[in-house]
């Protein structure tokens, strides 16, 4: 469970900073040189963050230990809402060395910290603090799930789920008690039951919906893994867009609900929908990280297949979407499959230097990026802009690749 804790030290009464931090990042087995230098930036990022007089404490299994006396912990979803609220970054250093016989990325930078954009990313990060963790455990529990899935069959093929006779469970405080007694369980079949009796007990309480929708689509992703076809798993993504559609019923603003609901649609390949689901949830709340990396990753791949289709404006119309003018400069790292996209729909359509400058985007997070380094060099030719062309190339080169060192002969 993400925990953040927002103090702004009187000394920063304003409600911009520009501060100047470094940061080491020692590359891992599991990292690519691109990687670990956008890990070090990163890094960098936080310090600026922190120095701007705010504490960031997270607990999850994605953690990362600093060199030196403190060892700091952060899920790297509260890295890009944290990181939403630096608005503009120039690297004044960077370099490379060994650290034994690993590489080790260091970077300087000035950062411009918005305090009333951190205030808000913070107060983000506290909400639906319930639903947010049931949903983070569903996504990563594994242990012992395959020997569940026969005894769920057969409990959802029976009657239906048990309710408790009309004198018990009739109050909104038991729906509660049971809702979160499925939140812990690690028990598929009983997160199934528990919740179910949420609904007997209370079943205007939209959240026991939403618990039992999210089980319902865990059950989905497990037996899907373990080769189950889709006329398999399609009675369970039908039982979760019910709960689902019950709960946005009972609550229409139910964001969890309608991540779940996008979800499902997306498992029934049903893209327009999802994305309606996504696209509303994000006008109820702008800072819904997770909601925001399903749209990106669903228009993503609705892109590529209208591209090669060759229906560049409906691709681009599709990519727009998602790539606003407004977004924090921190979700361009995770953007960089849609910029690259655009640039190459705009190079077809004759927009030359849009095209580029969807590139220098990517540049500007991805620095190692030979490919967008190669294109960007030769859209600059096209614009006769000989200079900067001769420059990206030469880095592309030097970064290996083949086809800009032919370029440049």
């Amino acid at each position: 469970m993400i925990a953040a804790v927002c103090s702004l030290a009187p000394a920063y009464a304003q409600n911009i900073k520009v501060i100047v931090a470094d940061a080491s990042y020692v590359m891992g087995d599991s990292d690519t040189l691109a990687g670990a230098e956008e890990n070090a930036l990163l890094r960098a990022k936080r310090k600026a963050v922190e120095e701007a007089g705010v504490y960031i404490e997270a607990s999850s299994t994605d953690v990362e230990t600093h060199a030196g006396s403190a060892t700091l912990h952060l899920n790297q979803l509260s890295v890009r809402t944290i990181t939403a609220a630096v608005t503009e970054t120039d690297i004044l250093e960077k370099r490379r060395a060994l650290d034994g016989d690993r590489p080790s990325f260091y970077v300087k930078i000035r950062a411009t910290v918005h305090l009333d954009m951190l205030a808000e990313a913070v107060k983000r990060l506290t909400s639906d603090e319930q639903l947010a963790a049931h949903h983070r455990q569903l996504q990563t529990e594994n242990s012992q799930l395959k020997t569940q899935l026969e005894s769920l069959r057969e409990q959802l093929q029976a009657s239906g789920p048990r309710r408790e006779p009309a004198s018990a469970l009739k109050t909104r405080r038991a729906a509660i008690d049971l809702g979160q007694a499925a939140i812990k369980s690690h028990s598929l079949p009983e997160k199934i039951d528990l919740a179910s009796r949420a609904i007997a007990a209370d079943d205007l309480y939209p959240n026991a919906y939403v618990i039992r929708g999210q089980t319902y689509l865990r059950i989905v992703s497990l037996t899907f893994s373990n080769g189950a076809t889709r006329g398999q798993i399609s009675p369970y993504v039908e039982r979760a867009i019910a709960d689902f559609d019950r709960a946005l019923t009972l609550d229409p603003s139910s964001t969890w609900a309608l991540l779940g609901r996008g979800d499902a649609f997306t498992w029934q390949k049903k893209m327009r929908e999802a994305a309606g689901d996504y696209e509303r949830l994000l006008r109820l709340d702008p800072l819904f990280d997770v909601a925001r990396q399903r749209l990106i990753a669903l228009s993503t791949t609705t892109a590529k297949k209208q591209i090669a289709a060759k229906q560049w404006r409906q691709a681009l119309s599709t990519l727009d979407k998602v790539l606003r003018a407004d977004a924090p400069q921190s979700w361009v790292a995770q953007e960089k499959d849609a910029y690259l996209l655009r640039s190459q729909i705009y190079t077809e359509l004759g927009e030359l230097e849009r095209a580029a400058s969807d590139l220098t985007g990517v540049i500007r997070v991805d620095p190692s990026n030979a490919q967008a380094l190669l294109r960007r060099g030769q859209l600059y030719r096209r614009l006769l802009q000989g200079r900067q062309a001769k420059d990206d190339l030469e880095q592309a080169c030097g970064l290996g690749l083949e086809e800009a060192c032919t370029v440049l002969q």
